[in-house]
């Protein structure tokens, strides 16, 4: 795994992930029997939670995009900035049709958190300055 990721990705041995900036750590997991299938966010006591298939959904449009693409980190009650991932995580347009989060009121922050995962899981590049980071598909 790039990016200093830990664990295997299972709710026993979650991956060990740090945001963009490095400001903090989370640990994430497959959980493959909930309906939807999840993964699961877990920042300190909060539980977030995001459609399984987004790892693959958007590795895929920021393959087709080919270009750089601002992170957007945003809580669900902000407006993402447009044309940034969080802003593609709760579009119409995007696979799922709307939110790619789960839990109301915990929707948000799509931008902050997955795609550090998809540079641990060597699909991403990742830009990690202290803000206004970046991510862009290998």
């Amino acid at each position: 795994m790039n990016g200093g990721a830990r664990g295997s990705g299972t709710r026993e041995d979650p991956w060990i992930l740090a945001t963009a900036s490095g400001g903090a750590e989370y640990r994430m997991w497959r959980d493959e029997a909930a309906d939807p299938p999840a993964l699961v966010c877990q920042v300190g006591s909060t539980q977030l939670r995001y459609h399984l298939r987004c790892i693959e959904d958007l590795h895929a449009w920021l393959a087709q995009r080919g270009e750089w693409v601002p992170l957007g980190a945003a809580d669900e009650q902000k407006p993402a900035p447009e044309g940034s991932v969080e802003a593609w995580g709760r579009s119409p347009d995007n696979p799922v049709g709307g939110w790619y989060g789960l839990r109301k009121g915990y929707r948000g922050r799509f931008g902050m958190y997955v795609p550090p995962l998809l540079e641990a899981l060597g699909l991403a590049e990742l830009e990690h300055q202290p803000k206004n980071n970046r991510v862009r598909a290998i």
